[in-house]
């Protein structure tokens, strides 16, 4: 991943964890909580695709398992985060841009469903049965509410971030380590041909006239060695 990824990605990360944690877990809404690390990493994935998408997730569900007050199993919501992430970087356009918001409201709408199946099915496998408690099906239908209610104010922002930073002046190929000594030939090679042209020569390479040496007429005389005898 670039710098830049790494960068706006981790930034984005922390600032929707403190405000899960600080904020939506407070609000003791029925059946499940909005998840605003799942809608960042949607659209990350979304603009950067499946790999970054996989990785980007398998990193915020890291930090939603170690930050208090969770309850479950380290790793278990950063399996879910890393599969969701990747399968929504496969739903990424050639160009990066998105021309309806039809296909990120039913990339939310299948990942909140499908994060709720893989996380209560996670926790079956390790023996924790909250989810049966409360309800799978009651447990989907909120979370796809919440999140489909959430996801216009925050999807369009952070894919706008992320476009922006993908379209860096920084980071064009001009500034890379071979611009500078492409340029540097360039302007050789124009400031030669303008000497080789004002001198009357080929320039660089002598790809212009042929250059002409200078002779006597004539022919050239011997010269003579003292002490040693002319044949």
């Amino acid at each position: 991943m670039r710098l830049n990824r790494i960068l706006l990605s981790t930034s984005l990360v922390v600032v929707a964890l403190v405000v899960q944690v600080s904020v939506l877990a407070r609000l003791h809404l029925p059946g499940a909580v909005p998840d605003l690390m799942l809608l960042v990493v949607l659209a990350l994935a979304l603009v950067y695709g499946h790999t970054a998408g996989c990785v980007i997730g398998f990193g915020a569900g890291l930090l939603c398992d170690l930050a208090p007050p969770a309850d479950h199993a380290v790793g278990r919501y950063a399996l879910v985060l890393c599969v969701i992430g990747y399968l929504a970087g496969l739903a990424k356009s050639d160009t990066g841009r998105v021309r309806s918001a039809t296909g990120p409201l039913l990339v939310v709408v299948g990942a909140a469903i499908g994060t709720t199946l893989m996380y209560a099915g996670v926790g079956a496998l390790v023996g924790d049965t909250a989810a049966r408690q409360v309800g799978v099906t009651n447990l989907i239908l909120t979370a796809s509410l919440y999140d489909l209610l959430l996801a216009p104010f925050v999807v369009p922002g952070v894919m706008w971030l992320a476009r922006r930073a993908e379209n860096d002046p920084m980071n064009e190929t001009t500034s890379g380590p071979t611009g500078g000594s492409d340029h540097a030939l360039r302007s050789f090679a124009t400031a030669d041909s303008l000497l080789g042209t004002r001198s009357g020569r080929g320039g660089m390479l002598g790809l212009g006239k042929p250059y002409r040496s200078r002779q006597r007429t004539g022919r050239i005389k011997p010269a003579r060695l003292k002490g040693v005898k002319r044949l």
